[in-house]
């Protein structure tokens, strides 16, 4: 796989985002619960933190954390920034923004139906 660096810039109104988390999630009660990426129990919104924005972009800014409809980002691409950290990078939809926040989201639990008609409820703290 190809890692790119060097400066990143984000065109129009577009936003790149980074940190969103597939892998292992940790409840508020210290339960670690398995990667549920490429499941049913998988389809559910995630955050991802703002890394860039384009010069049209008014609804968010660099560091902001934004909370996107399930599939409305675009496959990573690695990129290795000055202090030789890689980050996986992904272009958000702008219409998939369902949350902004300026700090990061902690003790977002997801409760789950699961079966027929089954949906993903947010308990947010302080909403």
């Amino acid at each position: 796989m190809n890692i790119i660096s060097g400066k990143i810039t984000a065109f129009g109104d577009r936003i790149l985002v980074s940190n969103m988390e597939f892998g292992l999630e940790k409840t508020k009660s210290g339960i670690l619960l398995n990667s549920d990426d490429g499941k049913t129990s998988g389809v559910h919104p995630r955050w991802a933190q703002v890394f860039a924005i384009g010069p049209m972009q008014t609804d968010v800014k660099v560091g902001d954390w934004v909370l996107l409809q399930h599939g409305r980002w675009s496959r990573g691409i690695d990129y290795v920034d000055d202090s030789g950290n890689k980050i996986t990078l992904r272009r958000a939809d702008n219409d998939a923004i369902l949350l902004v926040s300026d700090e990061k989201p902690e003790d977002v639990m997801r409760a789950y139906s699961i079966g027929a008609g089954s949906n993903v409820n947010f308990n947010i703290p302080g909403a």
